[in-house]
C-alpha cells in the first residue's frame, strides 16, 4: 500500500491549486454541460430525497436503516458500482452501504454519507414536508440530504460518460449518530477503504461560503473517587480525610485550571453522582445515590467528554488529568479511564490545498471563495476516522440548513442544486485522465 503525505499530496494537487490562485475562468464545455445535467436532473433528486426522508431511519430501527440503503442499490449499479451491504450485527446496528467503481483516472476518491438520523420510529417528526423553497423532515440536512447531493452528483458525471475510469468508493454508515461499540468493529469497513485511496470527501451539510477542513476528535473519560465512610463529625481528622466529593471537587478544579485555557481543548464533565452508596450506568449515562448530611461520601462518580484537534493534544491532555488524579486529599482514593470514540480530522497542508480546488470550483459555479471553518464549532463525524489515512479530506459539501438533530430541521432546497454542481465538478476535476496521478 501506497502512504501519500500531505507533503505528497501538495506536489501533486500543485497545478490545481496553482489554477485556484488565479482569477476563476469560465467553465470548460465538459464542465458546463455537468452543471447542466445537474439542472435536468434536480427534480428526481428532490423526489429521492423525499421519498428517502419519509423512510424513518433512527439508528436504532434497523429495518428503516436498511430501507434506506436498499433505495441506494439500484441508482448506484446504474452507475456501475459494485454495490453490497456490511452487516453490523456484531455491534447491535443495522449495518453499512458499500458501493466502489474500479477505475485509474486521477485521485482515488472515498465519498462518505450516513443513512441514520436521532429521530426514533415512534416520535412526532416522522414526514417530509415543504414550503416554497423550505423542506422540513428528519434527516432532511442531517445527512439525507447530502446522500443525495452525493448521488446525483456522480449521475451527472455519468450521464456524460465522464465517470467512466474514475476509482471511487462510497460508503454510507448506518449508525454515525449512535456509533456501535466497539469503534474497531463498527468503522472497520471505513477505516480499510480510507486506507486504499487518496482523498476523502464527506457531504454533511454545508454552510455558506464554508467547507469543512478540520474537525476536533472526540473521547470519553470517567473519573471514581473514593473515601472513608464515617460520621460527619470526623471529617479533615487523621483517619477519616476528606471524603470522596471533596476528591472529585480537587480533580474537577485542578483540571479546569490547568487545561482550560489551551485552545481547541474542552473537557466537560456531564454527569456526576456522589454520596455514601452510589450506582452508575455507563452505558446509559444514568445514575443514583444516597447519602446523608452526617456522612462523609463513600464514593463519587463523574462521566464527561473530551475534545481535540490532533492526537498529540489528546494523549498530552489525558497524562496531565492522570497526574492530577494521582495527587489525593487525605484518605482518599481516585483513578480515571478513557474511552476512544472519534479520532481527530486535524488541519493538514493537504486538506488546505484540496480546498483551494474547491475553492476555485466555487467560484468558478458564481458561489464565491470557499474558506475552511473553525474546528471549534463543529463536532464529530466519520470523515474523522478516514482523515488519519489519506492525503487530504473535507467535510461539508452537502446542501444548506438547520436545527439538525430538532423538530425544527430544515433545508434550503436551491442548495442541493447548488452543492450538486459544485461535488460534481470537485469530483470531475480530480478524477480526470489527465489531472495530477497519485504516485
Amino acid at each position: 500500500m501506497k502512504t501519500i503525505t500531505a507533503a505528497v499530496l501538495c506536489l501533486i494537487l500543485f497545478p490545481l491549486v496553482a489554477a485556484a490562485q488565479e482569477p476563476p475562468a469560465a467553465l470548460s464545455e465538459p464542465e458546463a454541460a455537468i452543471v447542466a445535467r445537474v439542472e435536468e436532473n434536480f427534480d428526481a433528486s428532490l423526489a429521492m430525497l423525499e421519498e428517502i426522508v419519509n423512510i424513518n431511519s433512527g439508528t436504532m430501527n434497523h429495518e428503516g436503516v436498511r430501507e434506506v440503503g436498499h433505495a441506494f442499490v439500484e441508482p448506484f449499479e446504474a452507475l456501475g458500482f459494485d454495490v453490497d451491504w456490511i452487516d453490523q450485527d456484531d455491534v447491535n446496528r443495522a449495518g453499512h452501504f458499500h458501493a466502489v467503481k474500479k477505475g485509474d483516472a486521477g485521485a482515488r476518491l472515498l465519498l462518505i454519507g450516513h443513512l441514520d438520523t436521532v429521530f426514533a420510529k415512534d416520535g412526532d417528526f416522522l414526514e417530509w414536508r415543504r414550503d416554497g423553497d423550505v423542506a422540513t423532515g428528519p434527516g432532511v440536512v442531517d445527512m439525507k440530504g447530502g446522500d443525495i447531493v452525493l448521488l446525483y452528483a456522480l449521475k451527472a458525471l455519468d450521464d456524460l460518460d465522464l465517470l467512466n475510469d474514475a476509482a471511487i468508493t462510497v460508503i454510507m454508515t448506518g449508525d454515525e449518530e449512535m456509533t456501535g461499540k466497539p469503534i474497531d468493529i463498527s468503522r472497520k469497513a471505513l477505516i480499510k477503504a480510507a486506507k486504499r485511496v487518496d482523498i476523502a470527501l464527506n457531504f454533511e451539510g454545508g454552510g455558506e461560503g464554508e467547507v469543512v477542513t478540520s474537525r476536533r476528535g472526540s473521547s470519553g473519560w470517567t473519573v471514581t473517587t473514593t473515601g472513608v465512610r464515617a460520621h460527619s463529625s470526623g471529617i479533615f481528622s487523621e483517619d477519616v480525610g476528606a471524603g470522596a466529593i471533596f476528591e472529585m471537587a480537587r480533580i474537577l478544579d485542578e483540571i479546569y485550571e490547568t487545561l482550560a485555557a489551551e485552545e481547541y481543548l474542552t473537557f466537560n464533565p456531564g454527569v456526576i453522582v456522589g454520596g455514601t452508596d452510589v450506582q452508575y450506568d455507563m452505558d446509559a449515562t444514568r445514575g443514583s445515590a444516597f447519602g446523608k448530611t452526617n456522612v462523609v461520601a463513600q464514593k463519587a462518580v463523574v462521566d464527561g467528554g473530551l475534545r481535540f484537534i490532533s492526537e498529540e493534544q489528546k494523549e498530552a491532555a489525558r497524562e496531565k488529568m492522570r497526574e492530577i488524579v494521582e495527587a489525593h486529599r487525605p484518605q482518599t482514593g481516585a483513578e480515571i479511564t478513557f474511552e476512544d470514540s472519534y479520532p481527530a480530522m486535524s488541519p493538514s497542508e493537504g486538506n488546505e490545498a484540496l480546498l483551494a480546488v474547491a475553492s476555485s470550483v466555487s467560484e468558478a459555479l458564481g458561489q464565491g471563495a470557499l474558506a475552511g471553518n473553525d474546528p471549534s464549532k463543529r463536532g464529530a463525524a466519520d470523515i474523522s476516522f478516514a482523515a488519519p489515512h489519506v492525503g487530504a479530506s473535507m467535510d461539508g459539501l452537502g446542501p444548506e440548513g438547520g436545527r439538525g438533530h430538532t423538530p425544527e430541521e430544515w433545508l434550503d432546497i436551491p442548495s442541493v442544486r447548488d452543492a450538486t454542481a459544485r461535488a460534481a465538478l470537485l469530483i470531475y476535476r480530480l478524477t480526470r485522465e489527465d489531472a495530477p496521478r497519485f504516485e
